[in-house]
This record gives C-alpha cells, structure tokens and sequence, in this order.
C-alpha cells in the first residue's frame, strides 16, 4: 500500500497548500476570550463575596459546599477557555508581519496566557482583572490588524 501511495505521489503529487489553522476558515473573533475572562472575572467575585455558614448547620454547610465548587469550576474551565482563545488567535490569526506594527505582540499573549493560569490557580480578583486587561489588549491588536476600530463592550458593566 505503501509503495503504491509513494507511486501515485511520484506521478500526480498533491499541490502544496498554505493554511493559517487546523480548519482554515478564516473566521477569528477575540470576543470568544472576552467572554470567557469576564466568566473569570464574575466568577471569582462570586467566590470572594460568598460567605461561609455556620458550621453547625449542615444543610447550609452542604450548599455552601455545593456552590462553593461550582464556582471554582466554572471559573477554572473559562480561565481554560480564555487560555484556549487567546492561543489560537495568537498561533494562528497573527503572521509574522503583525510584529512589525505591534513589536509587543509576543509579550502581550503571553502574559495573558500566564494570567488564565494564575487565576485557575487561585482566587484573586486583581488577577482576573488584569486578564480582562490583557482580553482587551489582545482586542486592540486584532481589529488593527484586520484595520478596523471595534469598540471594547464588556457585558458585565
């Protein structure tokens, strides 16, 4: 099968092709990481705001319990998500050319791919502010490169 494969590939070999991405549709949006770093951001909030029972009360204790990991996961699976976004927008939406107009294009990903671990790691609201502040950055640099001016709109304000 091998040899047959090699054989027909000496005879019509496939045109070589050049794409961005995996899927190369083309479709890029940074709204996708705004969203799920304001799900960070509301969801450590949550965490910080909500308050421990007494601890004689086991039913109350429970839901407390109960919301308490709810919380932590949601917020764990969006920090992964905004994670997520931001590396494919960064792999696979910006060229090397895009360096030239935003020499800090590298540093900026990654420190906001280093915020989403940092609020997957704790409960800190200054950190999942800053990550929202990186989101926006991000934001920036995108719809300048795609050379259009999109307003900065967060939900939760």
């Amino acid at each position: 099968m091998k040899q047959l494969l090699r054989m027909l590939n000496t005879i019509a070999p496939a045109p070589q092709v050049h794409a961005h991405c995996d899927g190369p549709c083309g479709v890029y949006d940074p709204a996708q990481a705004r969203v799920a770093a304001e799900a960070v951001l509301a969801m450590t909030k949550k965490i910080v705001e909500l308050e421990m029972p007494d601890s004689s009360d086991k039913e109350a204790m429970l839901h407390y319990q109960n919301t308490l990991t709810r919380y932590i996961l949601i917020k764990e699976d969006e920090a992964y998500k905004t994670k997520e976004h931001l590396l494919v927008l960064w792999t696979d939406f910006f060229k090397p050319e895009h360096l030239e107009k935003f020499p800090d294009l590298h540093d900026v990903f990654w420190k906001a791919a280093k915020l989403t671990s940092a609020c997957k790691h704790e409960v800190s609201v200054q950190h999942a502010e800053e990550l929202m502040q990186a989101v926006e950055k991000v934001h920036t640099m995108f719809w300048k490169a795609k050379g259009k001016n999109v307003d900065w709109v967060v939900a939760s304000a």
